[in-house]
């Protein structure tokens, strides 16, 4: 005999008081819909605040308090993806590649439940817009991107995964200032003798420390190839950050991160040693800097792992994956586009044609 569970509270679904059916989150509110009788449910906000969790503890117990739960999650064997889908959803394909998902094949992980998120601003209607917009301003599209644009069940809403890290820094150094002077010399040229100011750098020592708040750091947290969110729309106002609950989640898909928190804490680590070295020659001052040597320390570091709103449409055309992504909060878009041989083959024979009807009628 099956043992029965009680499903998490990422699972529960959200009945409509009105008619039974679902509720879904509805974008760019803080409400759930019934897209079936139009009833409409306010999400309740907590009073208090997201919270960030202190590194180095939760490090040492991480799978081990009221912090962590359970997901189910479906894994897409082509593109590695792993993906939260509520029982209902429409699409059972991969949101990356189009994969077909078994729901027989549903895992249950662990993660670190989410102790924010940022809800998605815009909904499937005015994303498929922008996407439809940008289709129709490029040249030479084969048909088949068009009729993507126009496909309804083509793009996806995203929960993607992202550790943020904060941490008061320090950093002593040593390094060189560097003053730009001009001296002028006299060269000769087959015009004669000219002057020519040429420009020189007088260096000096330098030495001291650098100190101040790192805050949201952010890293992917589902980092994996072929399906990186592009870096151009990776943008997020992160003061519109909400507290975590489940019912934001209601007709998307949420990706669970496979970048460990571990890995996150590394990558995080080499931005803020960039952000060091950028406040270091702020210090030094003068036209340009040299840094010798640096002793960076973080304290007092904390983290969250946030959800970010993306939506996403993917297709393949002779072979090739090509992704289109739009920032779930801000609009902006990114894209890769194939080209049509055929396109570009008539319209190249159309020219010449021309040319050729030019130089006949011109003798």
């Amino acid at each position: 005999m099956q043992e029965e569970r009680t499903p998490t509270n990422s699972e529960y679904k959200k009945a409509c008081a009105n008619c039974g059916a679902e509720l879904k989150f509805k974008p760019g509110s803080h409400q759930l819909k019934c897209e079936y009788c139009g009833y409409e449910e306010f999400i309740e906000q907590t009073k208090s605040s997201f919270e960030e969790l202190e590194l180095e503890h939760y490090l040492k117990i991480v799978g081990e308090n009221a912090y962590t739960e359970t997901i189910d999650l479906l894994h897409c064997k082509n593109c590695g993806a792993n993906q939260h889908v509520e029982e209902n959803y429409k699409s059972l394909g991969c949101v990356y590649c189009g994969e077909p998902l078994i729901r027989e094949d549903v895992e249950r992980e662990g993660w670190i439940l989410p102790g924010a998120l940022i809800p998605f601003k815009l909904d499937v209607k005015k994303a498929r817009g922008i996407f439809e917009k940008w289709v129709s301003g490029i040249w030479f599209a084969p048909n088949k991107l068009k009729r993507a644009a126009l496909d309804p069940e083509g793009l996806h809403g995203l929960y993607v995964p992202y550790w943020t890290f904060d941490a008061n820094l320090f950093s002593s150094y040593q390094g060189q200032r560097g003053d730009y002077y001009y001296e002028t010399r006299r060269i000769r040229t087959k015009n004669g003798v000219q002057t020519q100011q040429v420009r020189k750098t007088r260096w000096s020592h330098a030495s001291g420390s650098v100190k101040g708040f790192v805050d949201d750091i952010l890293i992917n947290a589902s980092q994996k190839k072929r399906r990186d969110i592009p870096s151009n729309i990776a943008f997020w106002n992160m003061k519109e950050l909400v507290a975590f609950n489940s019912k934001y989640l209601s007709g998307f898909v949420t990706e669970k991160y496979t970048v460990s928190l571990k890995e996150g804490h590394h990558q995080s680590f080499q931005e803020a040693k960039q952000i060091a070295h950028n406040w270091i020659r702020s210090d030094i001052g003068g036209d340009t800097q040299r840094i010798h040597q640096t002793d960076i320390k973080l304290a007092d570091e904390t983290f969250k792992h946030v959800l970010l709103p993306v939506y996403i449409s993917s297709y393949r055309f002779n072979g090739n994956e090509y992704h289109f992504y739009i920032n779930g909060q801000t609009g902006a878009l990114s894209g890769t586009r194939p080209y049509s041989f055929w396109k570009i083959f008539f319209l190249v024979l159309f020219i010449i044609t021309v040319i050729a009807l030019i130089s006949i009628f011109a003798k």
